[in-house]
């Protein structure tokens, strides 16, 4: 062969060689208007939180893209005939953690264990579990409090954790996060998800890159992004100017008054579809008296006749219309239309009427209404403080004056959260990853104890609405069970504890050369994208 073509065969060579790496080197840059609150995977039930961290760990069983349970670190479970208070789950075998230490049954039990633990903010969907036991290094058996058919339903969101990482690392024990603390699980992270922490600066950027061993990798699951860049930014007109720019390649909460102008913009494509979340406010029906009302010696919040005044002062559709831009369903039910127990005349919202809702606030004793503080974050939910401030002005025209008080969800979700509560009046969204409508209640209704209510800021105890919750998570009878949700149902909602809002719509925007649909549980899962031409 001359020199000439020996040349020209070493350049195309090397071209060929170029062309594959650069296939092979990806970066999609992903935002969202806020951060995970943490990364331990155990210390905070929050859908952003969960969403970043399904990237980096696993959990016994997933969803898929369209909401269906599938196979994840286990392959498959069942209840065994033998005792019917016990699921035995079969592991994934020749699967690895990141620093590639092997996965097996020591790792789910102690995770489990952990998830459990009065520091985790998981525990609420582990309450039925009795024990959990290593049968060999690939089977697990769970014992529950009696028999539970919806087990493997609460288990979507759970992490399994490497318990030998875990153990030299001293994070045994969750993350208090509602306490402020840390720990090195906090900012640190070894999975066995499709791609491995790099960096992790809390409300800046994460970073990381593909696990090239992931068990998981498929045609289905094609794993083309090398590098996944996921950056928080708070601002609605920054986020969008960075896809505009290309800065950024997949914004995930796109501005409702943006969505129309993006899905017109050249070399960009928007995505959009209902989310299982229904955003509400809550207040404190409990208290003997509030800290933030000009009422002395009384709390306006526990009398029925004020929580069903400022339900109907609610004008839902004017929000759906000039809030959300159409990007919203209105609602008279905290629960999604996914959710088992959901009905066409639960979801029905009241009609607005000012009027009447005046004269039932006189009837309660409040002919000039009363004042109180309304806690609100504004990087969570879609338009959320927009939400609060359209709120704010229909509570004005019946006497009630709600002092907004607006701030990030990382201030925000701990005064929910503690106990006792922070606040006596404030928005909240909620998702269903279980579709039951269990979930709601014993998260939201019950009373606030070591496993139950670790959301109810209602401050509400009603021992007999906390049986009936209770029972459901271990009624095998269908009928019996939804009979009795029904029954639950229709209590809370004829004593309107929470004033429910909208059912969220999603948007998603990215560049042309993707195309990532909306999540039902707003947790895109980017292990499916592939990259088209550009």
């Amino acid at each position: 062969m001359s020199a000439r073509k020996l040349a020209l065969a070493v350049a195309l060579s090397a071209a060929t060689m170029l062309t594959a790496i650069s296939a092979e080197a990806r970066t999609l840059r992903w935002a969202r208007s806020g951060d995970a609150l943490t990364l331990d995977p155990h210390a905070q039930n929050e859908g952003p939180t969960h969403a970043l961290n399904h990237h980096i760990y696993e959990p016994l069983v997933m969803r898929d893209r369209a909401g269906k349970l599938v196979p994840g670190l286990a392959t498959s479970w069942k209840i065994l005939e033998s005792d019917k208070n016990v699921w035995e789950f079969k592991l994934r075998q020749d699967v690895k953690f990141h620093n590639g230490n092997p996965f097996n049954a020591d790792d789910v039990v102690f995770s489990l264990q952990r998830a459990m633990a009065p520091t985790s903010d998981m525990k609420g969907l582990l309450t039925s579990v009795e024990s959990v036991s290593k049968v060999d290094d690939y089977t697990v058996h769970v014992k529950t409090k009696g028999p539970n058919p919806l087990l493997v339903n609460n288990l979507t969101n759970t992490f399994i954790m490497d318990k030998e990482w875990s153990e030299s690392n001293n994070v045994q024990k969750p993350q208090d996060f509602k306490n402020k603390e840390e720990n090195f699980a906090v900012r640190n992270a070894n999975g066995t998800g499709p791609f491995i922490l790099v960096s992790r600066e809390p409300d800046v950027k994460t970073v990381m890159k593909r696990n090239d061993n992931y068990w998981g990798k498929s045609a289905e699951v094609p794993l083309e992004i090398s590098e996944l860049i996921y950056t928080p930014i708070k601002s609605d007109a920054t986020r969008v100017a960075a896809l505009l720019s290309g800065e950024v390649d997949f914004v995930q909460d796109v501005p409702v008054q943006d969505i129309e102008r993006l899905k017109s913009t050249q070399n960009l494509r928007v995505t959009t579809g209902p989310e299982n979340r229904t955003i509400f406010f809550g207040m404190d029906v409990g208290s003997k008296d509030l800290k933030t009302d000009n009422v002395e010696g009384k709390n306006p919040f526990a009398d029925k006749k004020v929580r069903q005044a400022m339900n109907m002062a609610i004008n839902r559709a004017a929000i759906q219309r000039v809030v959300m831009r159409g990007q919203s369903v209105p609602t008279g039910v905290i629960m999604p239309p996914f959710v088992n127990g959901w009905t066409p005349e639960l979801d029905k919202a009241p009609a607005p009427d000012v009027n009447k809702a005046k004269a039932l606030l006189a009837e309660a004793g409040y002919p000039n209404g009363f004042q109180v503080t309304l806690h609100c974050p504004n990087d969570r939910y879609v338009n959320d403080e927009g939400i609060c401030q359209a709120v704010v002005g229909m509570l004005g025209q019946i006497g009630i004056k709600a002092n907004l008080v607006s701030q990030s969800k990382t201030l925000h979700f701990p005064l929910v959260q503690k106990n006792p509560p922070e606040t006596e009046f404030f928005l909240i969204g909620w998702g269903v990853p279980t579709f039951d409508s269990e979930y709601i209640f014993s998260f939201l209704y019950h009373t606030r104890d070591a496993k139950y209510g670790s959301w109810n800021a209602l401050r509400l105890s009603d021992p007999e609405l906390d049986k009936k919750i209770e029972s459901l998570s271990s009624e095998t009878d269908t009928a019996k069970r939804n009979a009795t949700i029904a029954e639950i149902w229709k209590k809370v909602q004829d004593e309107t504890y929470y004033l429910p809002i909208h059912h969220q719509m999603l948007a998603y925007a990215m560049k042309a050369n993707v195309d990532i649909p909306v999540d039902p549980e707003n947790q895109p899962k980017l292990k499916y994208v592939s990259f088209k031409g550009m």
